[in-house]
């Protein structure tokens, strides 16, 4: 029993992963819970009946059981957890009290801690004697400074937890692990990491540490997203919301703005890509611009920049954002080679580069199985 069975649970989908050590031995997932409900693994789709977490956790440790892997290989499970507040700075084993304390953090992401929750919660019904390690999204920004954590708000409103948390945190972990086996080189003293996806969001990690990010109080913060706006005059959300209702802007915000509200429908870069237009090219004109402007206030932060590393599935696959991204940078000493950009390869910048572009494989399972076997050991 060495193996780590990690879980991560969104608001209508569950993915599951099992590693021994470094290696992925298997993985599964069922996606529109509570509907027409899905289980995917390897190439094979198939219908079922998943009202609930804890039954769409039933089907996959089912389908694990069939290949020899559930229960008789897990030694324990390490779950994606949002939002660890101020409370947790690390992974942390699961009992009785940090539920309880990840429970008081529901108000800071009601859209997912209680849906990651409802991942633990069923595991410990089917296996009650099995270790559990709750891994924080948040944790890895810890290290920001206060004078970049904190807004300009008086003490009544910071104690309702309105501060910059920032998120990504277990990509960015796995990123700062693994660009030196990438790189074959140390860690970059100032690098400026970038998860580009759905959500997306740049990090200023120096020395190895967050000390900057574009995400805050929630995910809504920073870049423009898929779906949602990023950064925003509040005032504009005050209108915002007087006009539509808290509910309808809310919504606005966070599932109808960003390429999508930008495209006219359009949220995935690949199909944004290829729609052309007016609409759609002005949505990824957008898109990288926020990424540039957003990456000078990073590189400030840092005093300077040595790398450049980019994760997630734009970042990784998108050759066309990736270069309008590095060239709006220039100014930084960016310079890449168009011919290794196109190929995908890890390594982007040309020769004599002052700075070092590279891509970077997002391994957020990983981590958290890295993390959960660091944690109980």
């Amino acid at each position: 029993m060495t193996a780590i069975l990690v879980l991560n649970a969104g608001s209508s989908s569950l993915k599951v992963a099992v590693f021994d050590g470094d290696e992925l031995l298997d993985e599964a997932s069922v996606e529109e819970i509570g509907g027409t409900a899905r289980l995917s693994s390897g190439s094979e789709k198939v219908p079922v009946a998943a009202s609930d977490h804890a039954s769409a956790l039933e089907h996959i440790l089912s389908t694990l059981a069939t290949r020899g892997l559930w229960p008789d290989r897990i030694a324990a499970a390490g779950h994606r957890v949002v939002h660890g507040g101020t409370i947790f700075d690390g992974p942390c084993r699961i009992s009785p009290e940090v539920l309880c304390d990840i429970e008081k953090l529901n108000p800071l992401a009601p859209l997912h801690n209680p849906v990651n929750l409802a991942g633990i919660y069923a595991l410990a019904e089917l296996a009650p004697e099995m270790p559990q390690v709750a891994c924080f999204d948040t944790a890895f920004h810890r290290s920001i400074p206060e004078k970049e954590a904190r807004y300009a708000l008086p003490a009544e409103a910071e104690a309702l937890g309105l501060r910059r948390y920032g998120f990504h945190g277990l990509s960015y972990s796995a990123l700062v692990e693994r660009l030196p086996q990438v790189s074959g080189g140390k860690l970059p003293s100032r690098l400026l990491a970038c998860h580009l996806g759905n959500g997306s969001s740049l990090c200023a990690i120096k020395n190895g540490r967050s000390v900057a990010t574009t995400m805050g109080y929630s995910p809504l913060e920073g870049l423009t997203m898929g779906t949602r706006s990023g950064s925003i005059d509040g005032n504009a959300v005050l209108r915002l919301a007087e006009e539509m209702g808290l509910e309808r802007a809310g919504d606005i915000l966070n599932r109808a703005s960003g390429l999508k509200g930008l495209s006219g429908g359009i949220s995935d870069m690949r199909v944004l890509a290829g729609a052309g237009g007016d609409m759609a090219d002005f949505a990824i004109e957008h898109f990288c611009h926020s990424v540039i402007r957003n990456a000078g206030a990073m590189v400030a932060s840092m005093g300077g920049l040595d790398a450049v590393a980019f994760t997630g599935g734009i970042g990784e696959n998108s050759a066309d954002i990736r270069e309008q991204i590095c060239a709006g940078l220039t100014f930084l000493g960016v310079r890449i080679d168009t011919h290794a950009n196109s190929d995908n390869a890890m390594g982007l910048h040309l020769s004599d580069a002052e700075v070092g572009v590279w891509i970077v494989p997002a391994a957020e399972e990983w981590t958290i199985a890295r993390l959960t076997a660091s944690c109980l050991a």
